[in-house]
């Protein structure tokens, strides 16, 4: 599927605008077969509870083009692996809803089944339920949103139980892609849990050749966009040390880390050869999230590793939404502006460097993805 793309990029092509320079894709060649796994932030385009606040655009037999326009729906479907955090649930019940003592900060989503096949006709194939929306409305609904990301085509993984902590994607090729995913709420598998995090990362490693380790944590809005490297508290929650918690799961097999929570972009890393997404912020949010400043950018991580996970290349991606929301491509590059910017403030010691145009390089590197 990425192969029709790179003769394109080879070459360089404009999108929106937007020049995309010659980038290595997934593709043969004499180091092997190599994967583009896309990962973004927060996703919930929509919610009926209490009261309605759809996108009109989003409708069952909806266009991706039209939806959030043709660069973006092309660059999303042109991945073996697009990945998502599921922010809400997906279902029709309406018992079980939690109680919110205080609206200004507590939300409850619900967004109906079909939004599950909208994602998969999208591009996305595998989606984190591990986050504090997951449990919107109790076990139920995190059982019912599983269920039906899972009828539609998509790996889903988040909550601790049985068949739900972890999942595994199939390639056309044979390759397996896993997915463990971990929060900061009751139903999960906490974030600062560490020695059940490597214990599930190093099984999850035994049954699939890549590995990707998705983590809900650090504190909320514009104000704490930078790493702390240390426990973040917020409205009395232990959110997790987010920066500890990629160096584990790498630690323990990981190949890719894909974080969110903040809703904000923080910094990325290369770490051992592999990549670390420390937050990828909002991404498809409608109607109830703030879109201001850089809580509208929706970076796309664009990783680029080989059939043993070791990162061979990668770029950020830049995308924004405007209220009421819904993602297109940003041709000012600035999400990965801001993200260049806060790996270099935050993780002076990895090295790690991110072009203006996204593309990301590390100490040692290979030839073939500078």
């Amino acid at each position: 599927m990425i192969r029709r793309n790179l003769l394109a990029l080879a070459a360089g092509v404009t999108l929106a605008g937007v020049t995309l320079a010659p980038f290595l894709g997934g593709q043969a060649s004499a180091q092997g077969r190599s994967y583009k796994i896309l990962g973004v932030g927060d996703v919930m385009m929509g919610s009926d509870y209490p009261q309605p606040i759809m996108d009109a655009r989003v409708t069952p037999d909806a266009d991706p083009a039209r939806m959030i326009g043709p660069e973006l729906a092309r660059i999303l479907r042109d991945a073996d692996v697009t990945f998502g955090n599921m922010e809400g649930t997906l279902h029709t019940a309406n018992d079980g809803a939690k109680r919110c003592g205080n609206p200004q900060y507590c939300y409850t989503f619900r967004s109906p089944p079909w939004h599950a096949e909208v994602l998969r006709r999208v591009g996305f194939n595998m989606m984190s339920q591990a986050n504090n929306h997951a449990g919107d409305f109790g076990p139920h609904g995190r059982i019912e949103t599983h269920r039906n990301l899972t009828r539609a085509g998509i790996v889903s993984a988040g909550a601790d139980q049985d068949g739900m902590r972890t999942g595994i994607l199939t390639l056309k090729d044979g390759t397996k892609v896993g997915l463990a995913a971990f929060g900061h709420n009751p139903g999960l598998v906490w974030n600062n849990d560490y020695g059940r995090i490597t214990a599930i990362i190093r099984e999850l490693k035994r049954q699939a050749n890549v590995v990707i380790a998705s983590c809900h944590a650090g504190a909320e809005g514009g104000a704490v966009l930078h790493l702390t490297k240390a426990t973040e508290m917020y409205l009395g929650e232990n959110r997790g040390d987010v920066y500890r918690f990629g160096h584990v799961a790498v630690d323990a097999g990981a190949d890719i880390v894909f974080c969110h929570g903040p809703h904000v972009p923080r910094a990325v890393e290369v770490y051992k050869d592999r990549f670390i997404a420390y937050s990828l912020g909002n991404f498809w949010t409608y109607g109830r999230f703030n879109l201001k400043g850089h809580q509208a950018m929706a970076p796309i991580a664009e990783v680029i590793v080989d059939k043993s996970g070791k990162l061979r290349a990668a770029r950020i991606i830049s995308a924004k939404q405007e209220m009421p929301g819904g993602p297109r491509i940003d041709p000012g590059h600035t999400a990965a502006r801001a993200i260049a910017e806060l790996t270099a403030s935050d993780v002076p010691e990895s090295r790690t460097v991110v072009a203006p145009d996204g593309r990301i390089s590390w100490p040692g590197m290979t030839r073939a993805s500078r």
